[in-house]
């Protein structure tokens, strides 16, 4: 029958300060569930220190020991982990139970956040991100520019995790935390529900400039073997079928990140590749290693040599570069560049233009604008931030500083 529903996913707090939090989760598996629990833990700032995953195809078990921070609401993190969790009446053989789990869910409404700021100051655009990250509400699309008298125009195309934001409670709590954060910058508050004509016009082309796509996407060297800033990074994955009559063990070596467990399960996840088994253990020293005993979703091990060198080749990279970086000229203006890749599921690495705007901030550099789209490069689907700095920044600080600042902090070298 399994276990009750609230108990799939049980904490063991740390005993002192500094020591990791123990998170168990113990559910019928799915594909990509690991994926979707390590997005999760992403999503609330935590880091993985360790972890074991065992399942049998049905039922798994999963021990994840996290680092977490005095500010982490576990009540809420819990709540969250469960809600991608299979529940165990789909197990049981419950007809009811497994029509609604099977049941496919709406996309969330789109809600267009609209107001206006008397004047810019550095880090306004990060307090507002900061508020909306509290409140659960996502970030989908953004649009920010600045007036010739100074005032400040935003638009944030927004979701609410919570699916209450179509209430004049959540809306007015909204823009409560808003003013709040602003003071007396805010002149104005608006939430609407965007609707198609809105959100149609919103829309950015599908493809960029091909300059953009040569710097940022023509990075890929040849075997996958790194050069320049990235030998310092060295990143080694190898599958072995000798081991295992019915698994293929993928083993990794590299340098840990922010998120590192997290490229690596959707990276999975997006192959269809199913874990049996896995240990991770990250090092003191910034250390981190991998076995995972894989299969295919036929239940087959990885045998083609060609699949098994895309993966590894695909893992490479992904650990090398999860995200691309990069400061390049707009006309007579800067453009910072920010991209990370889309699950095929249709999701963007989470937090992301939270990390960016706090980096920004930290450097002391404002921002004019920015846009943030889905484009598709090269056959595959990117989360792509365009964020255009003031220009009575760019000269103060060299573009390597802010490429370097940005980068750092996305990647959790801070």
């Amino acid at each position: 029958m399994g276990v009750l529903y609230e108990d799939a996913v049980v904490f063991s707090e740390a005993e002192k300060a500094g020591e990791p939090t123990v998170i168990t989760v113990n559910c019928p598996d799915k594909t990509g569930l690991g994926c979707d629990l390590c997005r999760v833990i992403l999503l609330f700032g935590l880091s993985i220190s360790r972890a074991d995953i065992s399942t049998d195809g049905k039922w798994c078990f999963i021990v994840l020991w996290v680092v977490g921070k005095p500010t982490t609401r576990w009540i809420l993190l819990k709540k969250r982990l469960l809600e991608v969790c299979p529940s165990y009446f789909s197990t049981s053989g419950m007809d009811y139970y497994q029509r609604q789990s099977q049941q496919s869910r709406q996309p969330p409404d789109v809600f267009l956040l609209k107001f206006w700021c008397s004047y810019d100051r550095k880090g306004l655009l990060h307090d507002v991100t900061e508020v909306l990250c509290e409140l659960e509400l996502t970030i989908k699309r953004v649009k920010v520019s600045t007036a010739p008298d100074g005032r400040v125009m935003d638009l944030f195309f927004i979701t609410d995790t919570r699916e209450l934001l179509h209430t004049k409670r959540r809306q007015e709590e909204t823009i409560h935390y808003l003013k709040a954060t602003l003071r007396d910058t805010i002149i104005s508050c608006e939430i609407e529900l965007a609707g198609p004509e809105i959100t149609a016009c919103s829309q950015d082309s599908p493809f960029l400039p091909s300059a953009i796509t040569e710097d940022m996407f023509g990075l890929e060297l040849p075997n996958g073997r790194p050069s320049g800033s990235f030998a310092s990074n060295p990143v080694s994955v190898t599958v072995d079928n000798t081991l295992s009559p019915s698994h293929t063990l993928v083993q990794i070596l590299c340098q840990d990140h922010k998120g590192l467990i997290y490229d690596i399960m959707r990276t999975l996840k997006d192959y269809n590749i199913q874990v049996s088994y896995g240990r991770f253990f990250a090092s003191s020293e910034g250390r981190c290693e991998l076995e995972l005993f894989t299969m295919q979703a036929d239940g087959k091990k990885i045998i083609d040599p060609n699949k098994q060198n895309a993966l590894c080749s695909r893992l490479r990279m992904e650990l090398l570069r999860p995200l691309r970086v990069a400061v390049v000229s707009r006309g007579p203006d800067t453009e910072l560049l920010v991209a990370n890749p889309v699950e095929l599921s249709g999701r963007g690495r989470p937090l992301v233009f939270y990390d960016i705007t706090l980096a920004l901030k930290i450097l002391n550099t404002s921002i004019f604008s920015v846009e943030i789209g889905r484009h598709m490069i090269r056959g595959r689907e990117w989360e792509v931030y365009r964020i255009l700095l003031d220009e009575g920044d760019c000269y103060s600080l060299p573009r390597k500083k802010v490429e370097e600042g940005v980068r750092n902090r996305l990647m959790g070298w801070v």
